[in-house]
């Protein structure tokens, strides 16, 4: 049987989010947006060892340790970046032993995207999707849960996982996915902290990278 998380003093939730050209880490304590700390870069030729680099940077050994959640995007976006944050954030929650917890890309900018275009009717779903080089989609859908007008209250549930498909349904309503580093971040560290409590310390083991498509594609 899993063993369910206990929550450690100050509560810090590290993440860690790709897209198609940058990755980032963000940094949050007790659920405090002012004592937000993030980090965005573009990729650059050694992403592997300077992803490491990088987050040695951006938080020291000492705070890395008392990381009390780890979240991490696995996708839909670059390839080899998705394969690279997932491997670290797996690594990282094996060896302080702290819950690991995943979301999608198109999960995560979900709830920005259902802002800009006022859509906050409850039950209300709506596709993501992002065009391939060549034919077809990679698309995902996305559920209003709660009948709320402020943006900081809207919830949405992922009730298809991004994935491939020919055609998009011209009956549903659809919006392109597109990425904001700062803001998707800021958003991750939201969702990590909301299932704070719902994760197990062996987490690490579900969380693999999302593929839709070929690394060629």
């Amino acid at each position: 049987m899993a063993k369910k998380i206990k929550p450690r003093e100050n509560f810090p939730t590290l993440v860690i989010h790709s897209t198609d050209n940058s990755f980032g880490f963000g940094y949050r304590t007790n659920n405090n947006l002012e004592s937000d700390k993030l980090f965005i870069k573009k990729f650059d030729s050694d992403l592997c060892n300077n992803l490491i680099n990088d987050l040695n940077k951006f938080i020291s050994k000492e705070n890395l340790q008392k990381i009390n959640k780890l979240s991490v995007s696995i996708g839909p976006a670059n390839f080899n970046a998705s394969r690279l944050i997932v491997v670290l954030a797996r690594t990282i929650s094996q060896q302080i032993n702290c819950p690991l917890d995943r979301f999608s890309s198109f999960e995560i900018m979900a709830k920005r995207i259902a802002s800009k275009n006022n859509i906050f009717t409850n039950k209300k779903s709506f596709w993501i999707y992002k065009k391939l080089k060549r034919k077809g989609f990679i698309a995902g859908k996305y559920e209003i849960c709660h009948n709320e007008e402020e943006y900081s209250d809207l919830i949405i549930r992922e009730t298809v996982l991004p994935k491939v498909v020919k055609e998009l349904e011209i009956k549903e309503l659809s919006f392109e996915a597109i990425y904001d580093d700062e803001e998707d971040l800021k958003e991750l560290l939201d969702l990590s902290n909301k299932n704070l409590l719902n994760s197990n310390v062996d987490s690490w083991r579900k969380v693999l990278p999302l593929y839709p498509i070929s690394p060629i594609n």
